[in-house]
């Protein structure tokens, strides 16, 4: 091969390589979903919202087209606006769905096994495709800045137990950017710990000292919540969100919820604010 030629060589190889990671940038970009007014509420039920144990939900919560939240006889505590039907609930409920319908049009990247425990991966960003069920037990590790996606069909169920099940935020990933669409009913394990907006078409359930960086939201059936700290977070895809700190800036594993526990009473203590 002469000089010639393999400087040819190298000069394509570069191309391809551009080429490549510039179509797989607007493929990632192209599927950030918009929530709208969604995008203010920490929980949103379809049917009810019933919360028991002292939990803390940082955001708006409401229900629509139901009507029913039961808060408990030892309260959990809202920051924002409870909206128990009326409009504003039912906007919001609206625009839930449409983001719904957003996510499972996203084109996949990678489809997972029909029943899968992507606990202990480390995953980039990308919309990953789940036919049936999804699990998380362990860490799931995502990495890089971008949009996550996982479209499931049927379920999803976090581990039980201190430390097992976490999902970690490193170089430059962010909560903000983390969106879960499940085809039926979402179950997060006891003290398990999720980043990321949860859009499940029926129910949510969330037990004891499970902890959300993100939002629950139920299109048709209830969210049912057990001494948990649920924080909103802002979203970069012109949402009508509160601007409410992201709780994984910096994302380096030495956040509060990474740690895989729950970090009692002071869960929004060292909150700052979403880079995006």
């Amino acid at each position: 091969m002469t000089r010639n030629n393999i400087q040819n060589y190298f000069v394509m190889l570069v191309l391809i390589i551009s080429a490549t990671s510039i179509v797989q940038s607007n493929a990632f970009a192209a599927s950030t979903p918009n929530l709208g007014t969604a995008g203010n509420f920490a929980v949103l039920a379809g049917s009810t919202i019933t919360c028991t144990g002292a939990g803390a939900i940082i955001g708006d919560i409401g229900v629509s087209p139901g009507t029913a939240i039961v808060l408990g006889a030892t309260p959990c505590t809202v920051t924002g606006t409870i909206n128990p039907g009326g409009p504003v609930a039912a906007h919001a409920h609206a625009d839930a769905a449409t983001a719904f319908t957003s996510l499972n049009a996203a084109t996949c990247t990678t489809t997972e096994p029909a029943v899968a425990d992507i606990g202990g991966q480390t995953l980039t960003p990308g919309v990953y495709c789940f036919p049936s069920s999804a699990a998380i037990t362990g860490n799931l590790t995502l990495s890089g800045n971008g949009v996550y996606i996982f479209k499931i069909g049927s379920t999803l169920v976090t581990a039980a137990g201190p430390g097992a099940s976490n999902v970690v935020l490193t170089n430059g990933a962010s909560a903000s950017n983390v969106f879960w669409a499940v085809g039926s009913s979402a179950t997060l394990g006891t003290g398990s710990v999720l980043k990321g907006t949860i859009i499940a078409f029926t129910s949510i359930t969330a037990t004891t000292n499970a902890a959300v960086d993100g939002r629950l939201l139920a299109i048709n059936g209830a969210v049912t919540l057990d001494t948990n700290q649920i924080s909103v977070v802002s979203t970069g895809g012109g949402n009508g969100g509160n601007g409410t700190g992201d709780h994984d800036k910096g994302d380096n594993g030495k956040g509060d919820h990474d740690k895989g526990e729950h970090d009692e009473g002071h869960h929004d203590k060292d909150t700052k604010s979403d880079r995006n």
